[in-house]
Formats: structure tokens, sequence, C-alpha cells
């Protein structure tokens, strides 16, 4: 016999609301802890398992997703919604079909040489005076100041020659002789310019030149005479094809000595500033053919 509610009995599930609770018809009524628990974990399993399962099928579903992004990055340009898709640097082709620029190996040309201008007459054309190479009205060596005199230019070299030295312009073809003075202290000197043809013959005519070739000096424009009678000190070189050469002495008449180093001094000055000129001459030729 029943008690309660007719009708079919409910099974009473304690996880389910609204269930009811079966009631055993005996005198025990305590519900069976041990069953409950066992299906409580039986349940466990199942949703430990079920969430294991999702977890693997949801690594799987993102590795395929990787793997199909990389299989479309590197095959099918057009696989992806990518505005472009460029393959790696390494797999760009380079275009062959231009050519690339080639250059010829350069030098810049050897410059000239200012020699080159002043060792024969084909070449040194520039205009020549004693003033152009003698220029202003007074000289400064170091810290000597030499006061210009006279100057005196001649194709009739052997007129302005004295001893072996007509002889020896003459024989070498010298065709102009310039000349200038110079003056400090009781102290003259006058240069003497030779040109000819070529830097050969101007060597030649250094060579020849002896004790006793001498350029006659020059006086004037505040100069006396000197060198006339008297002992003096002359020099004698070439550049290109000039020989240059110089005369030294007192104007007072007096002869030169060896101790008389005034006088060799301004010999010496003279004469290494007629070879500036005479290779400033070439500088400037050589200058300007450079630059023309």
């Amino acid at each position: 016999m029943s008690y309660g509610q007719g009708g079919p009995q409910s099974q009473w599930d304690p996880w389910k609301p609204q269930s009811q609770q079966r009631w055993n018809s005996g005198a025990d009524q305590t519900p069976d802890w041990a069953a409950l628990a066992e299906a409580s974990e039986t349940r466990n399993k199942r949703r430990r398992v079920l969430f294991i399962g999702g977890g693997a099928i949801a690594t799987l579903a993102i590795g395929a997703a990787v793997a199909m992004a990389v299989v479309s990055a590197n095959g099918d340009d057009n696989a992806s919604d990518q505005p472009t898709n460029l393959p790696a640097s390494a797999s760009i082709p380079s275009d062959s079909s231009v050519p690339a620029p080639s250059f010829e190996p350069t030098s810049a040309p050897p410059p000239l040489d200012p020699k080159d201008f002043i060792s024969s007459a084909k070449k040194d054309t520039a205009p020549l005076s004693a003033e152009t190479l003698f220029p202003g009205t007074q000289l400064t060596m170091g810290e000597t100041v030499y006061k210009k005199g006279p100057t005196a230019d001649t194709r009739n070299c052997a007129s302005a020659a004295q001893g072996t030295l007509a002889k020896v312009l003459t024989g070498n073809g010298c065709t102009r002789l310039l000349r200038v003075s110079y003056v400090k202290d009781g102290v003259a000197v006058t240069v003497g310019v030779a040109v000819f043809d070529t830097e050969a013959k101007a060597t030649e005519a250094k060579g020849q030149a002896d004790k006793q070739s001498i350029v006659k000096s020059l006086a004037g424009k505040g100069i006396k005479t000197f060198c006339d009678s008297a002992i003096c000190r002359s020099t004698t070189n070439a550049y290109g094809r000039y020989a240059y050469f110089t005369i030294a002495g007192f104007t007072s008449g007096k002869d030169v000595t060896t101790k008389d180093t005034k006088v060799f001094s301004t010999g010496d000055d003279l004469a290494e500033f007629t070879f500036r000129q005479i290779r400033r001459r070439g500088e400037a030729q050589a200058s300007a053919a450079a630059n023309g």
C-alpha cells in the first residue's frame, strides 16, 4: 500500500531540480549517500573527458588554420585577402634585361711641367723684356732691400759681354741679352740674361764659360760706374733656354776680395732672384696652357 498522491512515481535525480526523491517502503528512509557520490564522480569524469577532448579539437583546429595560412603565404599569392603579398626577398628574381652600368677607368692627366715652356723658343712665347723679368723699382731678398737701377735690352749679345763671354754667346746662337743693375750701401751688381733657342744651347754656353766670361756692368740711374777696371766677383748659371750671369763690386772702384762677404751675398741674391723669375715665367705659361 502506498502513501501520497496517486499517479506514477517520478524518478528522483539529485542533480535535477523539480525531481522527487523516491522513498523506500522500508523503515530506513535515509538517502544512499554512497550511490550519490558514485554518480557524482561518474559525471565529473565525463565532464573532464569532454573538456580535454574539446581542447584537443580546438588545438588541432588552430594548428590547421596556421598551417593553411603558411601554405597560403608561401604558395598562392592570391590566397590571402591582404592588398599585396610578396614572396620572400631571397626568391625575388633580378631583372637581367638591364645591363649594369660600367665605367672606364680614368686618371687625371699629369700636371704640365713649367720647365717645358721655357726650354725652347717654340713654347716660350710669353712677352719678354727686362721689365717683365725684373719688375718694380726695388728688390727685397729676406731682410735686404736693393734699389733698382737701369735696364738694357740688345739683340747683339757680344756688345754687352767682356772677355771670353762674347765668343761663347755668339758661338751658341744667343738671340738676346737683357741686363739690369741693383745697388745697396755702395755695392752694385749687374745681371745679364742671355736668351737661346733651346735649353741645350744655353747649357752648352754655361759649360763653355770660364773665369774670363764676364757680362758688362750697367751704370746709371743713381748707380756709379763699377767693375770697369777693378776686380769684381762674377757668377754663371743656366735654366731652361736661359743662361744668366752676374758681376758685383764696389761703386767706389775698390777691388773685391774673398773677405768682402757683402759683395758675395749681393751677387748670390740677384742670381737666386733671376732663377726664380725664369722659373715663374715657365709656371705662368704652364698654368695658362692648363686652363686654356
